[in-house]
């Protein structure tokens, strides 16, 4: 099979942008060992960290220490070794069991048959994370790895015990590919907590820009409407919505679902700008939502002006997204936001049902000020990793080196193209310049999981990437359907760039410590939250003032103060990161 080879696009940009103090709080201050980020060699820190006396050769032992670094100095387990990663359930429609599927077998067969270890994966419920590890951690089936993608459910597993220190030396000799990429994004820095090391980094291509999350919408009826092109600014869209309704095309043109779990409300566009960077500490996590603070007032004043005219659907507290989705294909509403792929079920739907519709992306060209609203176009970049991994303390020693061999063995170049985009002629197809394309109809023996597989290998990076941002766009733009977006997600990316460039766009606070109040009260705020927004969006618009200041008050006594206390204190101390 020809093979196209996993290019480190953000190597460079990444360190150009520690250079200019995008991540300064990542100092000496920050969770790491060295202070530098530097190429200097590893030192282990953990007096628990893993053995080297394995009966595996897999660079461990007396014997092992003299090995070739990794693949070349591996050897099957004398033993059978058991091997658990965690998958997440995600309940999406189209894909096939995330624990047994052509994909899992081609990882044993390819891996674990080799090296004579078991590789099974645990269901991780995506919309409760928290809750799955809990309940394995209790009746002590912990995953032999742990993974998130947020640094404050990391440090909760340390806090309880659930991940062990790790020697980041042995690390390098069973995982060099896998450490050296580590190095080369500056991301040593990262793996500690209050100067224990647990952590190891997944790339993140692109990190500033969040190009795959996308507003679509009815470009047709934008059109009859005499629009040439999304407006940003509140009143322009009002205007349109107003008039989707006045002209018959829709009765509520967004939409709408019920607001549950984690990231809810995200209010980036109702901030300050430039944020304050002690406000920014105690109140921009998205984890749990900032009821209390100026911004989600304004951001839920906005909800609640969408309501009572009518925009949202009255009953979106008790409809799901897939309600909201089919509300979007059957053309009951205007827009639809969600991540793109290769292959959208939602639009691949909408086409055969309506071939002479016409969706559009709502393109992000620049920053846009709303000065009568006073808010903004703006986002939430990325954190500058991928995915966190952390080992079991629940695992054997053997266990944890699998583990590791795993993460190695899945950077390959060769294994990683074939997981991220299947076999030829099944999953894809070479096109003229010799990249791979994702074909619209896979063979169904070979369907992959969710957004190509990516929660199999999402353990080393966050997305796929073959060399350039065109060809890169052109992998996630929906195959198969009358209209390419290809140039829109070019457009919108660059767009995105644009804002983060412009100081409009930071990554939330990373703190460098345990935030024991945010693991203890994160699923009772949030839960509370839920219910307390939903009476704000439809409590009239005269009461809205005293009520969210009385919620708020609720909310604060009910953990938030506590939070907000605790990550203050945190930035005093200097254990966050800056603003760039």
């Amino acid at each position: 099979m020809k093979k196209k080879y996993l290019q480190r696009l953000l190597a460079a940009s990444l360190v150009g942008a520690m250079a200019m103090g995008v991540l300064s709080g990542c100092g000496d201050n920050a969770a790491q060992t060295d202070g530098t980020g530097s190429s200097q060699a590893p030192s282990g820190s953990s007096s628990d960290a893993v053995a080297s006396d394995s009966s595996a050769g897999s660079q461990t032992g007396s014997e092992g220490a003299d090995a070739a670094p990794g693949m070349e100095g591996w050897e099957p387990f004398a033993e059978n070794v058991s091997l658990t990663i965690p998958v997440y359930d995600r309940g999406a429609e189209g894909v096939p069991d995330v624990s047994n599927n052509y994909w899992t077998k081609w990882i044993q067969e390819n891996f674990g048959d080799a090296y004579n270890i078991t590789v099974e994966f645990e269901p991780i419920t995506r919309n409760d994370v928290l809750t799955s590890y809990n309940m394995l951690a209790t009746v002590g089936e912990l995953p032999t790895i742990l993974m998130e993608y947020d640094f404050d459910k990391m440090a909760e597993w340390a806090d309880k015990g659930y991940l062990i220190e790790y020697d980041l030396e042995e690390f390098a000799r069973i995982a060099p590919t896998y450490y050296q990429r580590m190095e080369e994004l500056e991301q040593i820095k990262y793996t500690e907590l209050n100067g224990s090391r647990y952590f190891a980094l997944a790339e993140r291509p692109y990190f500033n820009a969040n190009y795959t999350h996308l507003t679509w919408y009815r470009q047709d009826w934008l059109e009859d409407l005499g629009y040439t092109e999304w407006p940003f600014t509140w009143d322009e869209q009002k205007e349109i919505y107003q008039k989707l309704i006045d002209e018959g095309y829709c009765e509520h043109p967004l939409g709408g679902a019920m607001v549950t779990g984690v990231g809810v409300d995200q209010n980036y566009d109702f901030r300050t700008y430039p944020q304050d960077e002690l406000e920014w500490a105690m109140y921009g996590d998205f984890q749990i939502p900032a009821l209390g603070s100026e911004a989600n007032k304004k951001y839920l004043q906005r909800e609640n002006e969408k309501y009572h005219l009518g925009f949202l659907n009255p009953e979106y507290y008790v409809r799901d997204t897939e309600t909201d989705k089919a509300d979007f294909i059957s053309g009951n509403s205007f827009q639809f936001a969600a991540y793109t792929s290769a292959n959208v079920d939602f639009l691949t739907a909408f086409y055969e049902q309506n071939p002479d519709g016409k969706i559009g992306i709502q393109v992000v060209r620049d920053v846009v000020l709303d000065e009568k609203y006073g808010s903004v176009k703006t986002f939430r970049p990325w954190n500058p990793f991928g995915m966190m991994v952390g080992f079991s303390s629940q695992a054997s020693e053997d266990e944890v080196r699998a583990a590791m061999m795993y993460m190695e063995w899945m950077t390959q170049e060769d294994v990683l193209f074939t997981m991220q985009w299947g076999v030829e002629d099944k999953n894809f197809e070479y096109d003229e310049n010799g990249n791979p394309v994702s074909l619209a109809s896979p063979d169904p023996e070979y369907t992959q999981g969710f957004n190509n597989s990516k929660d199999y290998w999402c353990v080393t990076t966050e997305a796929r990437s073959l060399g350039s941002v065109e060809a890169d766009m052109a992998a996630v733009a929906p195959a198969g359907l009358p209209v390419d977006y290809t140039q829109d997600i070019i457009d919108n990316y660059q767009g995105l760039c644009t804002v983060w460039e412009k100081g409009y766009a930071n990554s939330d606070c990373m703190f460098a410590t345990v935030i024991k109040s945010s693991s203890e009260n994160q699923q009772t705020l949030v839960d509370l939250y839920a219910t307390y927004r939903d009476q704000l969006v439809m409590c009239d618009p005269e009461d809205f003032d005293a009520l969210y200041e009385e919620l708020s008050a609720e909310y604060l006594k009910n953990g938030y103060q506590a939070v907000i206390d605790e990550r203050k204190a945190a930035y005093e101390a200097g254990l966050t990161t800056k603003l760039k």
